[in-house]
């Protein structure tokens, strides 16, 4: 009987239902195939111990400073000052796009913020200069993911609740990754720029760098807030969530004078993505209930020593699922999903909780820019009319890096860790 539960749960999905009930529903029906509804009395207590996680009040705090700054005109001063900066190398249009996603990660946290942003500034200024639409798309979609690993992350404070994992040290310890990450794309961009001859930008037409840096220095302060307050022990993530609220506010007036339109439509924007989230957290606090009670963790780690996979094996295995996951799952549903069943067995096989949880952060943010279903490449597709399957072609070069990057991280823990451990916050 419990073979049509996954059959109900397509259909249900098929039906246009949201995910969040798919999940929820799937799990009762799971519950009763399986004879184990003596355990739903205790349901509503599980779940709510799930989500009664202090660091989770971070995230709507994130999620509000980031739709703050969205709607604040900070897109053009970020986008100034990387012109400033880079602006005047061959393939300049493409570094400004990968340095602005930096800057732009340290303000949002999140990769399809990104992606709309820069898609509806750059990506028409780079076709006026010569790029063409899917290789302007395409970068664009390709450095948004940095968003999700820079803090601050919204998906890292996901994994931090998921894995009682300290959230502080997940943020320092996405700070390298991110940088790798976008030297990576560096490279790829200035390949293309001396394969296809792409152009740079003449001196008068890029911003004098000091100006540029004064005008844009509001909104770079505002990740520095963010990590420096966590990493001297001044404030919590969830404080330094509620501090970059009031900064994000202020710095927005300042670049546009924020109105009171604006704020309602960031905070209606908030309020939506968080209860969307916890939704998706009640349902999968269900599932994962159902999994302990049929010991469903155990039973995979001794399928694992029975393959003899090993530590390395099975990372190595738990990184190609990850990937498939999250091509055609939302992040967050595929971590709420995927993280609690097979992250124990890799560490009970030896991984770091925080080297393991940007890696799968990592994993899961390349499914953004993966078909059929990446997330950014439709936001970038959306915005820009660009075909789809057009933009996908050409993303398949940076996704492919973004991969080896992947696994540099993977065998390199030291990568992610060095800065949690210089600081105090991790052993």
């Amino acid at each position: 009987m419990i073979w049509l539960v996954p059959l109900a749960a397509i259909a249900l999905l098929a039906s246009g239902l949201a995910l969040a009930y798919v999940i929820g529903g799937a799990a009762i029906l799971a519950f009763v195939a399986s004879d184990n509804t003596r355990y739903l009395a205790v349901m509503p207590q599980k779940i709510f111990s799930q989500i009664s996680v202090f660091s989770l009040l971070a995230m709507p705090l994130f999620i509000l400073a980031g739709e703050v700054m969205n709607r604040g005109g900070v897109t053009k001063a970020l986008i100034d000052v990387s012109m400033a900066l880079v602006g005047r190398l061959r393939g300049g249009l493409g570094h400004v796009n990968i340095m602005t996603s930096v800057f732009f990660a340290g303000i949002s946290g999140s990769a399809v913020a990104d992606a709309a942003a820069l898609s509806n500034t750059l990506v028409p200024a780079m076709r006026e200069r010569g790029y063409t639409a899917a290789y302007a798309g395409a970068i664009t979609a390709a450095s948004s993911i940095i968003g999700p690993i820079v803090p601050p992350s919204i998906i890292l404070i996901f994994y931090g609740a998921l894995m009682q994992t300290s959230v502080a040290a997940l943020f320092v310890a996405g700070i390298l990754p991110g940088l790798v990450l976008a030297g990576a794309l560096f490279i790829v961009n200035g390949w293309y720029a001396w394969k296809e001859d792409h152009p740079r930008i003449e001196k008068a037409d890029a911003p004098a760098v000091l100006p540029a840096i004064w005008q844009a220095l509001p909104a770079m302060c505002l990740p520095a807030i963010i990590v420096g307050g966590i990493v001297f022990g001044w404030m919590t993530p969830t404080e330094a969530a509620a501090v970059a609220v009031v900064a994000a506010t202020l710095v927005a007036w300042f670049y546009t004078g924020l109105n009171l339109s604006d704020m309602w439509e960031a905070l209606s924007r908030t309020a939506v993505l968080t209860g969307s989230i916890f939704m998706i957290l009640c349902a999968v606090a269900a599932f994962s209930h159902l999994l302990a009670l049929e010991r469903a963790p155990q039973a995979l780690a001794q399928l694992v020593d029975s393959m003899g996979l090993g530590p390395v094996g099975y990372l190595v295995a738990m990184n190609i699922l990850f990937i498939l996951a999250g091509m055609v799952l939302d992040v967050t549903v595929a971590l709420a999903l995927l993280v609690p069943l097979l992250a124990p067995v890799a560490l009970a096989n030896g991984a770091d909780p925080v080297h393991l949880g940007i890696v799968i952060c990592f994993n899961l943010s390349i499914g953004l820019v993966s078909p059929p279903l990446g997330g950014c490449l439709l936001i970038v597709s959306t915005v820009t009319g660009i075909r789809y399957w057009e933009l996908a072609r050409k993303v398949i070069p940076f996704v492919i890096v973004e991969i080896m990057v992947l696994a540099l991280l993977a065998a390199v823990p030291e990568i992610s860790l060095i800065l949690p451990r210089m600081m105090g916050l991790w052993n």
